[in-house]
């Protein structure tokens, strides 16, 4: 949702509340696309703190499908948004850039709030995510699912580089003495 920020930019210490439907059903990313299961609307105050700068506090809560990193079940992740920001309305979209100001979601007059739970996402974003911690992970086999039972595979695996080694002691405990 677009949200015009002018009115509140035109008159000094103007605050105004208001709620945004979180419209996107997915969370996409360069690491692929997980569903928005669950969402409430992103709560908004802005407030002109004077001398058109903005302080700008949201919170919603969302709840994504992320697979988990051992066995690829899907997981259910809840988020709890909490924002706070600071704008300066002076600076250009440019200045702000240069400044590595994370506004992205603001361009010119316009908030873009769909922008604004998107760079909270990323930020709150798991490293790895578990179905439990004791996840057995797939076969690297078969690809079936060790949580689930044994799938029988031999999965013994020795490092090529160390092949070499083992040779060596399958002769040395061959021979006689």
């Amino acid at each position: 949702m677009l949200i015009n920020l002018s009115d509140v930019t035109s008159r000094d210490y103007k605050t105004v509340s208001l709620e945004a439907e979180i419209e996107a059903d997915a969370f996409v990313s360069r690491l692929g696309k997980f569903p928005i299961v669950e969402k409430t609307p992103l709560k908004l105050v802005i407030a002109n703190k004077g001398n058109k700068e903005l302080e700008i506090s949201a919170s919603a809560d969302l709840t994504v499908v992320i697979p988990c990193s051992r066995c690829l079940e899907d997981v259910r992740r809840q988020f709890s948004l909490r924002i706070a920001r600071t704008v300066d309305m002076k600076a250009t979209d440019e200045d702000r850039a240069r400044n590595l100001d994370e506004s992205s979601y603001i361009s010119g007059c316009t908030l873009d709030s769909e922008r604004l739970v998107f760079d909270e996402l990323i930020v709150q974003w798991p490293a790895k995510v578990l179905c439990r911690e004791d996840c057995r992970g797939i076969c690297s086999k078969c690809g079936a699912n060790l949580n689930q039972g044994e799938c029988g595979c031999n999965r013994e695996s020795l490092d090529p580089r160390m092949a070499a080694f083992r040779t060596v002691f399958r002769n040395f405990g061959t021979q006689e003495q």
